[in-house]
């Protein structure tokens, strides 16, 4: 097969994973609160697991190819906080969707930042699979089966605030699939104009900002909305569920 087809097919079906995630919202179940709580736990382990043992160490491995020493630390630092500024400022000025129960009253806020934050981070991914797939189709494979993993609970972690928030299922099933289909357009941005202009230190300052993107929506979103369904058990359960799900690749 063309190597090149083959990379888009990858990046398309890597994208279109996230969907999967969406599954949680047609289990019928009367204790909503405790899926919201799992889901949003799960979801922040995931990503702080992404972006501790992925996206920074990718990032710092990119940097190196142009930036040694303290330039080094210095870049890939400066892009987790412009990372973690960026969506700060995305969740100031998003306003919150009113709904009837007080409580659940930031969860579409929380769909919302995390759909646009996966959209940033599916995007280089998209491009670095492309890329990777067209230079070594064994390297592009494992991306693959790595991005398809953590592409999942992403999708959870749209769907189900969406859902709770609005009732729809509709609009729920609608973001993800925007947020999907953000990986093979990352590839098409590669195929198109990137190939041949990408650099490893543009890559590199794009993972630590995306990193910076999901540890602000982890720490200041994810958990924090969890926290308010006041079952610390569940949350701790299904955080550490979320952070041993993402090393398993480690052991595969």
């Amino acid at each position: 097969m063309n190597t090149t087809l083959l990379a888009f097919i990858l990046t398309t079906m890597a994208g279109l994973s996230t969907m999967i995630g969406t599954v949680i919202i047609f289990i019928k179940n009367k204790n909503y609160e405790k899926i919201i709580l799992s889901s949003l736990a799960f979801a922040a382990g995931v990503m702080i697991t992404v972006s501790v043992t992925d996206l920074v160490p990718e990032g710092i491995k990119l940097l190196r190819e142009s930036l040694t020493g303290i330039s080094l630390i210095l870049i890939s630092l400066l892009g987790i906080l412009l990372g973690a500024t960026i969506s700060m400022i995305i969740d100031y000025y998003l306003p919150e969707r009113p709904i009837a129960n007080e409580k659940n009253s930031s969860l579409f806020k929380v769909g919302i930042i995390s759909m646009i934050a996966i959209i940033l981070h599916n995007i280089p991914e998209g491009i670095a699979t492309f890329i990777a797939t067209t230079s070594d189709t064994k390297l592009g494979l494992a991306l693959f089966i790595a991005i398809t993993m953590h592409n999942i609970p992403e999708g959870i972690s749209i769907s189900i605030p969406l859902y709770y928030s609005t009732g729809s299922k509709k609009t729920a099933l609608l973001y993800t699939l925007v947020s999907a289909l953000s990986e093979p357009f990352g590839a098409l941005l590669a195929f198109l104009f990137l190939r041949k202009i990408m650099s490893d230190l543009v890559l590199g300052i794009l993972f630590s900002i995306i990193a910076g993107i999901m540890l602000q929506i982890s720490f200041c979103e994810l958990l924090p909305t969890a926290k308010k369904y006041n079952n610390s058990k569940y949350l701790i359960i299904f955080f550490s569920v979320g952070v041993l799900f993402m090393l398993a690749k480690f052991i595969i």
